[in-house]
């Protein structure tokens, strides 16, 4: 009997006692675990529980159990979200008569679920639009990496949630092949097999009564061939870039993206003939994850499309930073940067007296909007500031006033900035701010119930305005008129056989 382990093995060293001289069907051993839900395998699966860790173990021909092991420890290299391997044990010898298969040994991952467990839920609605966009994230992922699935379905699929976004992971990689570059040919084939077998699982959830009424299984499984190419055209296109249009098509590529339905995690930039090779990492966002990202990162409370709008203009921020000093920079450190070095420097730009037609967040939007549409018109990069300059001369002026009523004593603190009072809620309707020099109270009142206004010392009112679903980055809010300069709208998101790590 062989075993082959990843370093450090020592942390499974307690799995060699195991009974690897028998079927792992007939094992009897009270590390063995069993999981609620685990879902079907076209292979024996068992997990089992040694010290802190859990491990799945499948039983299959020792050449796919090595094709898979090899194959995983190679997604696993590249980055690529999949389970862990941890080794394979082989040359079990026989079992009445028989010749014992080999066992691929992978660590259990984690707070992960199958598409089968999420619907079986009463309690969680049913995420069907975003679990097709996480798998199909994952397909252009692999083909990107030169991976040929040959058997993509939800049931070869964990899901997870990871700090608000659903990300699919790869399970099971028996049909799995490497090549450099997949084909055309390849590629298509991996997108019919995942549009067939889609459709076959959610025609299954919808005989079992868990897909949602107004969910037509067929319709959407023809998503996702529309929906990968849309993708793989955004995430494949060869572009370079020059110094001088850097942030311009930074910002150009991730609205591309964000109209996909699909945010940036990561925007890298590498040296080329001429300028720079763009490279953006993607992924899939659970709704308000955006709003508490920029938050945590900046301090400023925004809604969820202007979040994803200004977290975008960081990320491009960041690319620009680590292209200059050729290192990472960490998310943190380029956020503080573009606070006090990009947003700051533009409010400070704005006249006084139109401090008060806008919400801040949404004024940055509306700047970094107008840059794109300057950009677009000059044909370059015309830059943040000059295109804040020009908004706040000739677009911001024409916001009618009545949009947001509030004194322009002080803009509105950061998320923990020291403002010297404290806000007092009562449960009425008005909060006042005792202020720690004085302990003056003022009065403050809002014509809409549970809404603040600015604890300036005079009444302030919030007037609600028609919503307008037209616009996104606003958070439903009129804003500039159209006459002003031409308009795009900002793109919403949708926030819209298998073994629980062991297939």
């Amino acid at each position: 009997m062989r075993y082959v382990f990843r370093p450090p093995a020592d942390i499974a060293s307690g799995l060699l006692t195991l009974p690897w001289h028998l079927p792992l069907e007939e094992w009897q051993d009270e590390r063995l675990v069993e999981i609620r839900h685990r879902g079907t395998s076209r292979h024996v699966v068992r997990f089992v529980a040694d010290g802190a860790r859990l491990y799945a173990l499948k039983e299959m021909h020792e050449v796919l159990a090595r094709r898979e092991y090899t194959m995983l420890r190679k997604l696993s290299e590249l980055g690529i979200p999949a389970v862990e391997p941890l080794g394979i044990v082989v040359d079990r010898g026989a079992y009445e008569a028989v010749q014992l298969d080999a066992v691929l040994c992978t660590h259990y991952l984690e707070y992960s679920t199958t598409y089968r467990a999420l619907y079986s839920d009463p309690h969680r609605p049913r995420p069907t639009d975003r679990l097709l966009d996480a798998l199909v994230e994952l397909l252009v992922r692999l083909h990107l990496a030169g991976f040929f699935w040959g058997d993509c379905s939800l049931s070869n699929t964990l899901f997870r949630l990871d700090a608000g976004a659903f990300q699919a992971i790869f399970v099971d990689a028996e049909t799995t092949e490497l090549h450099s570059p997949l084909s055309n040919g390849q590629r298509e084939y991996d997108v019919e097999v995942a549009f067939e077998r889609v459709g076959g699982e959610l025609l299954d959830l919808q005989a079992a009564g868990l897909l949602p009424p107004d969910v037509e299984p067929l319709d959407l499984a023809e998503e996702i061939p529309k929906r990968y190419r849309r993708l793989w055209s955004t995430l494949s296109e060869d572009v370079v870039i020059r110094p001088e249009e850097q942030r311009y098509k930074i910002s150009e590529r991730l609205r591309k993206l964000n109209e996909l339905g699909f945010d940036a995690d990561e925007v890298e930039l590498v040296s080329a003939d001429g300028g720079y090779r763009l490279h953006i990492r993607t992924r899939v966002a659970e709704p308000g994850h955006d709003r508490l990202t920029l938050r945590t990162l900046t301090g400023l409370d925004a809604q969820e499309n202007q979040a994803r709008r200004l977290l975008n203009d960081i990320a491009g921020f960041r690319g620009h930073l680590e292209k200059e000093t050729g290192k990472r920079i960490p998310m943190m450190v380029a956020a503080s940067r573009w606070l006090h070095e990009v947003y700051d420097k533009v409010m400070r730009l704005m006249p006084p007296e139109l401090a008060t037609r806008l919400p801040p967040a949404e004024i940055f939007h509306e700047v970094l909007e107008h840059r794109w549409f300057l950009s677009e018109a000059a044909g370059r990069d015309v830059g943040t500031t000059a295109a804040a300059r020009d908004y706040f001369a000739h677009v911001l002026p024409s916001v009618p006033e009545q949009l947001l009523t509030v004194p322009a004593e002080a803009p509105t603190p950061r998320f923990g900035e020291d403002t010297g009072e404290w806000r007092l809620g009562l449960g009425t309707g008005e909060v006042p701010a005792v202020r720690a020099r004085t302990g003056e109270v003022p009065a403050v009142t809002t014509d809409t119930p549970g809404v603040p206004a600015v604890a300036s010392g005079e009444a302030a009112s919030v007037v609600p305005q028609p919503r307008d679903p037209d616009r996104a980055g606003d958070g439903g809010q009129a804003t500039t008129t159209e006459a002003t300069r031409p308009r795009v709208d900002e793109p919403l998101g949708r926030g819209g056989g298998n073994v629980a790590n062991g297939r």
